[in-house]
């Protein structure tokens, strides 16, 4: 996982409460055994139109089809982003498409916890700030935005300056570009060191000894 602390991008802004899991990663998906190439398919049903044949053409008026906002790193929504199902491949979709942060006043609890354990950064702000950020990024696709990680701190190229909390944990771990693994292999020595102490008592064991 990289580590992020500043973080400055245009952003794509989606003025759309309640966005669930399954509308950043359709449940068609999900039989896939992999765990990479996400990123196609993210907001599928909406960044794709269909036909009666089953022909699939790009709908050129949703945000993320727009070239404008191509490249931005940062994704705003309204409350609750993320909510329904627990599946972690809604975090890898959004990460695997080049968003490193994303921007609400609230977040379903799963999926932020997913969220964190995929290099994403999750910034809680009111709804009148979430609003402001919509608007400007809506009305100039090429507004900046800057999240400092390590001040908390939201602000953008317009004077907008605001305030967020995370948990010291999950802080530590973006930071630091930790998941699951990379918190485990800190203490890869320790590890080795009762492996080794484990393989000699199981071996020297009465029914083993020679």
């Amino acid at each position: 996982m990289t580590p992020i602390n500043e973080l400055t991008s245009t952003a794509v802004p989606l003025p759309l409460p309640n966005i669930d899991t399954d509308q950043i990663i359709p449940k068609q998906f999900l039989k896939r055994i992999e765990r990479t190439g996400y990123e196609d398919f993210l907001f599928y049903d909406w960044r794709y139109t269909f036909d009666a044949k089953g022909n699939t053409t790009t709908n050129p008026d949703f945000v993320l089809n727009k070239p404008e906002y191509k490249g931005s790193q940062i994704l705003i929504a309204e409350k609750n982003f993320g909510c329904g199902s627990s599946r972690e491949h809604a975090a890898w979709a959004i990460n695997q498409y080049g968003f490193l942060a994303v921007i609400a006043p609230t977040f379903a609890d799963i999926f932020f916890s997913n969220a964190g354990k995929n290099g994403i950064i999750l910034v809680r702000l009111s709804e009148a700030d979430v609003e402001t950020l919509l608007q400007r990024s809506t009305a100039n696709p090429q507004h900046k935005i800057t999240i400092n990680l390590e001040a908390q701190t939201v602000t953008d190229d317009q004077g907008f300056r605001a305030h967020f909390d995370i948990d010291p944990f999950r802080k530590h771990c973006l930071l630091n570009g930790l998941d699951d693994i990379g918190l485990t292999l800190l203490h890869e020595d320790k590890l080795d060191a009762y492996e080794e102490r484990h393989n000699k008592e199981f071996w020297s064991a009465p029914k083993y000894a020679a």
